[in-house]
């Protein structure tokens, strides 16, 4: 059997790589998470006055780009409605219940530009869920034609879009008609490049829906490697991550990822072929809080060690013997990803004092011509046994630790 050919916008959505989540909208305001409404059973009518007090005044999305960027994320997704139904756009005149009618700004419109400007690509996050709208769970049928509705402005008034990427069929009961045909049909014709993702959710991480959909979703949970041998389309795969506990703003949850696992994530979804794409919550005047920012940043200095192997790089049948370890293939290399090594220097100051010489990898089809750290080009004394390769891995020079090490390997 073989492996389909991946159509252009998915080969393309494949080598971003890494992308930005933004979860942002007028649950930001309270700290607590996208979920409160549902979770603290707050009263519609007494939650919707949240998007009268709305007032988002260091929303800067240029800068949101800016970060992004610092990161080395080539897509941004934010949520244009979450569960709450309130929209970041101008719905015109689906509902009132919008940013121009409660804030005088189409908060999209200005993303959108930001990201056109930045040179990374918009994807729009919308919710297939919605606790407002009366007619989710009174009038299904028409429901989903607001639905519908409301994705074909997004599709029609925005320009060029990088995708969309819906969120919530997991609400319903198995076997709920979501009319998913129809809806998938209006992004087609308004944006036939545009990248299709309705998330599985915790449940069902990895599962492949409708044939439109080009990416499935892996939600908290390490990518597995996608089995794509005899399928009649090419899906690719995305990881959805949180930088603490929850995806909205939440002020009082200090429960962050180290930069090291964000770097070993990054790493084991790239090993699978598979994007990360790792949130922020911005607060409720639309500020990116400082240590998010911060570990975006931070991460754009690994990612930056890395060359353009983390982006075009492709899961390779190398074979690493130690764990963890594991090879990419790009443009004719390979990429060797290290981990668990030590910091050179001396004992009486240096930690984690191992992880030094010898790197196996089977598997190595072709006569290696030269190997180097790509983070400073250090050569790199190897010995080649018909597939087997072992690489003598130096050392972090003193002042510097990358948690994962690159080694580029060249073929005669």
């Amino acid at each position: 059997m073989s492996i389909p050919v991946p159509e252009k916008r998915v080969a393309e959505f494949e080598n971003f790589g890494l992308g930005m989540f933004v979860h942002w909208g007028i649950y930001s305001q309270l700290g607590q998470g996208e979920w409160i409404m549902n979770i603290a059973k707050i009263p519609k009518d007494e939650y919707k006055k949240l998007a009268d007090t709305f007032n988002p005044v260091k929303y800067d999305p240029e800068k949101w780009v800016a970060i992004a960027k610092a990161a080395g994320a080539k897509y941004i997704t934010l949520t244009t409605r979450h569960h709450d139904g309130f929209s970041l756009y101008d719905t015109c005149g689906l509902c009132d219940y919008d940013a121009p009618h409660h804030v005088g700004r189409d908060l999209v419109r200005e993303f959108v530009d930001a990201c056109n400007k930045g040179g990374v690509a918009p994807i729009f996050y919308h919710t297939t869920l919605d606790w407002y709208q009366e007619s989710f769970e009174n009038d299904f049928p028409r429901y989903l034609q607001y639905l519908r509705d409301s994705v074909e402005v997004l599709c029609s008034n925005y320009g060029k879009i990088g995708g969309m990427w819906f969120d919530g069929n997991w609400s319903k009961p198995k076997g709920t008609d979501w009319e998913e045909d129809k809806l998938y049909e209006v992004i087609r014709r308004h944006q036939p490049d545009a990248i299709i993702v309705n998330n599985t959710g915790l449940d069902a991480r990895g599962a492949v829906g409708n044939r439109e959909i080009d990416s499935v979703t892996f939600e908290q949970g390490r990518p597995t490697p996608m089995d794509r041998e005899g399928h009649e389309k090419y899906v690719a795969a995305e990881m959805c991550h949180t930088m603490n506990d929850h995806w909205g703003y939440g002020s009082c949850d200090l429960h962050y990822k180290s930069l090291p696992d964000l770097i070993e994530t990054l790493c084991a979804c790239r090993k699978v072929g598979a994007n990360y794409l790792l949130n922020v919550g911005p607060d409720g005047e639309g500020e990116i809080v400082m240590m998010q920012e911060a570990l975006l940043r931070e991460l754009g200095v690994w990612v930056k060690t890395c060359g353009e192997c983390i982006y075009r790089g492709k899961p390779s049948k190398i074979h690493a013997v130690e764990d963890k370890n594991f090879a990419l293939e790009a443009d004719g290399k390979a990429y060797l990803f290290i981990h668990n090594m030590c910091v050179l220097g001396d004992a009486n100051v240096t930690v984690n004092g191992n992880g030094l010489g010898p790197k196996n990898f089977d598997r190595v089809r072709r006569r290696v011509k030269r190997v180097r750290w790509t983070d400073n080009g250090e050569e790199l004394s190897f010995t080649q046994d018909r597939e087997h390769l072992v690489m003598d891995a130096t050392g972090y020079p003193y002042g510097k630790n990358y948690v994962v090490r690159v080694a580029e390997v060249e073929f005669e």
